[in-house]
């Protein structure tokens, strides 16, 4: 199955980078050969991803690597880079291939020391591979230090050296590194490619994928997750029902509590199946003594340690309280619909009468600032204000609409 199969819904994407990777190949190929380069190439040493959450941006980076490294036989014979089962294709996609670097982070930002460890990796020819090919998965979190380092190795990358750089748009990433980097920019894919996705390659019911795929509006992990997830499912349900629980002050905080609460015991979940194992090994590294006595000059890296596992709970909880506004946005903006009396498909279908008493009972102009209140909300905790109070200000607007 070429690699191309797995970016859902981007079809343009998927052109202009197959033909990219047969320019990056013949490139490679005039190198070694001695040969004259050719004259126009569609290939470039960086790259910019851009697209809503959901789109497949990473996806598509890690396609485009994975056809940069294909060593398919094919490719004498005029196939296209690509092919998917091939050695470089198959571990350049699963994250194993020396010359793939794939970088995403579990934490709010990404730092200057890991960006300058990304550069000095940049500088250094291809070791089995045709590329060097450093994937960011999350150039949005570049901190302005951090993409200040960055900006030189993307200015002047080593001669084997491509940069593929993913973020939800152009205004998310220094306008110095935008210039140097060739943009693409993936849509939402449609609701019934995320549906035939789900059923050829992950197995799920053709019903459920259709009706996950339309509850998440084309966003491909989500649907997925939907899909095979049960808890994940029943807080989503929770999210839909608290519309109808605001009816006075006390239903608001105590909805904006439960919300917060969600978001915590998710972000405690994931700690206690990571932080464990990640505790462990450090120590066992350091060369902890029978009894968990560490040696001494050892505090430090375990106090970095700690840290970094604190960071990582806070984005984990700001990330589950994202989809659970962005499900909330999803239900109002079904409400919007049914009000307007739109053609446009309902996505919460389960929740087909909390919809239309709520079209019945309230005017499209205060559904209107029901969303811009949810979206005011996601805008305070990207401010880092204080959680609570966000979600509580939010819940108090949808109330008064």
């Amino acid at each position: 199955m070429p690699v191309w199969d797995d970016v859902v819904g981007q079809e343009k994407v998927s052109e202009q980078l197959a033909a990219a990777a047969r320019d990056a190949d013949a490139l490679v190929t005039a190198v070694t050969a001695k040969t004259p380069l050719p004259e126009a190439s569609k290939m470039t040493h960086a790259w910019l991803f851009t697209g809503p959450p959901g789109s497949g941006r990473s996806t598509a980076a890690r396609a485009f690597a994975a056809a940069l490294q294909c060593v398919s036989p094919d490719r004498a014979l005029g196939g296209i880079p690509g092919c998917g089962f091939c050695d470089g294709c198959h571990t350049s996609l699963v994250g194993t291939h020396a010359d793939v670097e794939i970088v995403r982070t579990d934490l709010l930002s990404i730092g200057v020391k890991e960006t300058r460890d990304l550069v000095r990796r940049a500088q250094l020819s291809p070791a089995v591979g045709r590329w060097q090919v450093i994937v960011l998965e999350d150039a949005d979190r570049l901190t302005e230090g951090a993409g200040n380092v960055l900006l030189k190795a993307v200015e002047e990358p080593a001669p084997r050296t491509v940069w593929l750089l993913c973020a939800p748009s152009i205004e998310d990433v220094l306008p110095t590194i935008r210039s140097r980097c060739r943009l693409l920019t993936l849509r939402t894919p449609p609701v019934e490619a995320v549906a035939d996705i789900l059923v050829r390659r992950d197995g799920i019911e053709p019903d459920v994928a259709a009706a996950v795929a339309r509850a998440t509006q084309g966003h491909i992990g989500r649907a997925r997750r939907l899909a095979t997830d049960p808890s994940a499912r029943q807080r989503r349900a929770a999210v839909l029902k608290l519309p109808l629980r605001i009816d006075d002050i006390g239903g608001c905080l105590k909805a904006a509590q439960e919300l917060i609460d969600t978001a915590s015991e998710d972000a405690k979940q994931l700690a206690e199946e990571v932080d464990v194992k990640e505790t462990e090994d450090l120590k066992t590294a350091l060369g902890a003594v029978q009894g968990g006595r560490m040696p001494r000059g050892t505090a430090g890296v375990m106090k970095e340690l700690e840290d970094r596992q604190k960071r990582r709970r806070t984005r984990t909880q700001r990330d589950s309280l994202d989809l659970a506004l962005i499900d909330l946005t999803g239900f109002y903006r079904d409400v919007l619909a049914l009000q307007l009396g739109s053609r446009l498909a309902i996505a919460n279908a389960d929740a087909g009468d909390t919809l239309e008493r709520l079209a019945r009972d309230s005017s499209p102009e205060s559904t209107l600032r029901r969303i811009d209140a949810i979206a005011a909300c996601r805008e305070a905790l990207d401010r880092n204000v204080a959680p609570l109070l966000a979600v509580e200000a939010m819940t108090m607007a949808l109330r008064a609409g």
